[in-house]
């Protein structure tokens, strides 16, 4: 198998965009997604009668939204652009139960949850809840997944699973960065920003045929802007931006041809300055108090310097066979590279730092034949992956052990394949049925090593340090996973613009090795000598699977001017994988020391109940008004945790992390002629209720229910030729935390947090106590001018 498996259809191969509007015909201008200031409807002051169909491809062929029996939202490129949407973490503001943010530590690692399931530890082994596709082609690892917003033909958010048509990893839902096309004729657009926190971006991008069927075009990026903060104790900026990106695509065919070619290629350069965290306790040890500014940071942890490099090629190919069959062709290869120094407890000495690295690489094949005849239409696929995924890291805490670290090194590979269909059959004119399927394989393999260092860090990390005691793991081994995934739906359309639907699917996340365990703490049947077998038990984990129902409603009232999505969902969640990283003991020498030990396990089960709402409306007069309200009721039904070496039911104490109960957003715009050109004025509410950081409440580190409010205001001139928006984001300057780390003292059943005679928590690791949060961003202020031509 492998990048260029695609040559098995030849030279017909579908662009990185493939499963976007329709465009093998006609000119893509003409077929561009409506504008639309909420979630589902256009922002333009459109006459009755006038076309606003959204097109979207959430069954992997075009389709309109309405008449899609699945809950999803599709975003546009301008509708981004009005909102001054930065990345696709913004995303996650307007649409219901979802949650995308970068995650604790990182600028480009993106943390996602749909309907409460997803991941946010980066570290190989574990794999994401919800799938990142750019351009059709799945990222496999979180890390440089926080994609900037350029160049983008629309974002589509599909919520529940999606296994049966994309596969491993979309047990959550799926997230699809869509890109444009190139346009039969020349094309440039250069875009220009300044913003507080002295924010300069600058995009440029240009296209153009080189003759009757060859296009080439591309885009480069420089995205910079100031930290909100400082670290007080290296110099360096704090939440500061810095990154190069670029795109280039050569197009051959299409546009009422039968045949279509699109190679791709991307890259992404980020330098930024680590983002450190805040205390939130004072040093227990140092008497370093608590800063005053959120953004501000004392981590003395320098090393490795920061650096994250992403890139990838796709070739995805397209060939219409015959009126009814269609072929189709995605190859890639990607590859990103990520170090950094992580300050856990984010003072200037050493009590618990992680110097870390990330290296991904992956290939990925799939084969699509497409069925397109009267009643009858669908799809059948396959689909293959190769990828690995390499994670090295120490862990240097403050022991009495001077200048201890525990270094480790975790290479998990997957080899994936799998087979899948969907077929949709129109009974009449108002009753369609689908059903589908997916049969994955999956193959992981681990190779894991832990080995303490004494005097200093890993020889990896430049460290001095020299090897100390036997290795406390190191473990090699494999496992394999097989599932069917089935899905299956029915829709009634009493009218083309009004769709009842049910729907059933399963989601299926596979298992694999936990890349923090400590082998020599494996039970075993000799106390202190686990077999190998009693190793790969103790470290390995199981799939998880959910069952989801739903029912919806979508329609098109009022000729138009009214648009209302609302779904309803259940689910059952079961095996629940919960990864963590506590304190633990090992044996160094023979002597019990403190360390930091990965904990995973298949937590037991929990229930999802919720209801999803978008609508947006058409006031005439310029005037629209678009707002989506999510609701979800998500609780463990059963969590067993050891509690001295006790299974023991902890349900009623835990909470299902980065999930709050509400989540709604409401955006009113006016659209005004000025002389010959438009002025369009927009303002968006966002509302998250409270969010829980991890599955054990955390008073410190939990965040309490806030509303966001941002702003625009775009002037477009005659023909589009020019225009220029001011933006506001987070106009009143809230602060939120968004993530965080937790290293003291807990109750192992109800989780409460207890002080020492100080009023403090506990240190479990270190002197200092970990209690570090990361925040959202501040308000910010900023300009764009954007030319095209």
């Amino acid at each position: 198998m492998g990048l260029f498996a695609g040559c098995a259809l030849g030279a017909f191969a579908l662009p990185a965009n493939a499963q976007n509007v329709a465009q093998t015909v006609g000119d893509p201008a003409d077929q561009e997604m409506p504008r639309q200031p909420g979630p589902v409807a256009s922002d333009e002051p459109q006459e009755p009668g006038v076309d606003n169909t959204i097109i979207v491809t959430a069954r992997r062929r075009e389709e309109r939204l309405v008449d899609v029996p699945i809950a999803v939202t599709s975003l546009s490129g301008e509708q981004l652009e009005k909102a001054g949407a930065l990345d696709i973490t913004d995303v996650g503001q307007v649409v219901p139960n979802v949650t995308l943010e970068a995650s604790r530590a990182t600028n480009s690692t993106l943390t996602a949850f749909i309907r409460g399931i997803g991941q946010q530890d980066p570290v190989s082994g574990f794999e994401q809840g919800v799938g990142i596709y750019l351009d059709d082609v799945y990222l496999n690892r979180p890390q440089a997944a926080v994609l900037d917003i350029y160049d983008v033909e629309r974002i589509e958010v599909l919520r529940g699973p999606q296994g049966t048509l994309y596969g491993r990893n979309t047990i959550g839902g799926a997230v699809k960065y869509v890109t444009r096309r190139l346009p039969q004729d020349f094309a440039l657009k250069a875009r220009a920003t300044y913003g507080t926190y002295n924010q300069a971006e600058g995009v440029l991008t240009a296209s153009a045929p080189l003759n009757d069927i060859i296009r080439v075009g591309g885009s480069i990026a420089r995205l910079s802007r100031g930290g909100f903060g400082d670290n007080l104790t290296t110099g360096l900026e704090n939440y500061n931006k810095d990154i190069w990106a670029g795109r280039l695509s050569m197009e051959m065919g299409g546009y009422g041809e039968p045949v279509f070619l699109r190679i791709s290629g991307d890259y992404t350069k980020d330098e930024s300055d680590p983002r450190g965290g805040t205390r939130l306790i004072p040093g227990l040890a140092s008497g370093a108090p608590v800063l005053d500014d959120v953004f501000d940071t004392r981590g003395g942890l320098d090393d490795p310097i920061q650096d994250v490099e992403a890139y990838g090629l796709a070739m995805n190919a397209e060939i219409m066979v015959s009126d009814t069959v269609t072929l189709r062709s995605i190859s890639a290869w990607r590859k990103d590279d990520s170090l950094g120094p992580i300050d856990f407890d984010a003072l200037p000495a050493v009590d618990l730092d992680v110097p870390g690295a990330y290296f991904n690489e992956q290939i990925s094949q799939e084969l699509q034949l497409l069925y397109d005849n009267g009643p009858l239409n669908g799809l059948l696929g396959f689909y293959y992956l190769d990828a690995k995924a390499d994670t090295l890291f120490d862990v240097r805490i403050f022991t009495t052990f001077a200048g201890l670290t525990a270094f480790t090194r975790a290479d998990v590979d997957t080899e994936t394949y799998a087979i899948f269909g969907d077929l949709t059959y129109d009974i009449g004119d108002r009753l369609s049925v689908s059903l589908g399927g997916r049969y994955t394989w999956d193959e992981r393999t681990a190779d894991i090593l832990r080995q303490n260092y004494l005097g200093g860090g890993s020889p990896f990390f430049g460290g001095a340090g020299i090897p100390f005691g036997a290795p406390s793991t190191n473990f090699q081994g494999s496992a394999k996973f097989e599932k069917f995934t089935p899905r299956a739906s029915i829709s009634f359309m009493p009218t083309p613009d009004h769709n009842l639907y049910a729907s059933y699917s399963k989601g299926f996340k596979g298992g694999g090795f936990d890349p923090r365990g400590v082998g020599t703490n494996a039970p075993a049947a000799i106390p202190g000598q686990p077999t190998d077998s009693e190793i790969a038990d103790f470290l390995s984990f199981a799939p998880e699977e959910v069952d989801s129902y739903e029912i919806g409603y979508k329609g098109n009232l009022m000729n138009g001017a009214l648009n209302v999505a609302a779904a309803a969902f259940y689910a059952d969640y079961t095996d629940v994988q919960i990864p963590g990283s506590v304190a633990c003991t090992i044996q160094v020498n023979g002597a019990p020391t403190p360390s930091f030990c990965g904990i995973v396990s298949n937590a037991g089960a929990a229930t999802f109940k919720g209801l999803e709402l978008e609508a947006s409306a058409r006031l005439g007069g310029g005037f629209n008004l678009s707002g989506s309200l999510g609701y979800i009721d998500a609780r463990y039904d059963e969590y067993i945790a050891n509690i001295g070496n006790t299974p023991t039911d902890v349900a009623e104490f835990r909470e299902v992390q980065n999930t709050p109960e509400f989540t709604g957003s409401a955006t009113a715009s006016y659209t005004l002629s000025v002389g010959a050109g438009d002025l369009y004025l927009g303002t968006t509410v966002s509302y998250r209720s409270k969010t829980f950081q991890f599955e054990i409440p955390n008073e410190f580190i939990d965040q309490d229910g806030y509303a966001l409010v941002d702003a625009s205001i775009v002037y477009t001139a005659p023909g589009e030729r020019f225009s220029f928006g001011v933006y506001g984001k987070n106009l009143f300057d809230k602060e939120y935390k968004t993530s965080g780390y937790t290293f003291v003292a807990a109750d192992p059943r109800t989780g409460a947090i207890p002080l020492g005679a100080n009023g403090f928590p506990i240190p479990t690791l270190g002197r200092e106590g970990t209690l570090t949060a990361f925040y959202g961003n501040p308000r910010q202020i900023f300009a764009t001018a954007t030319f095209r031509y």
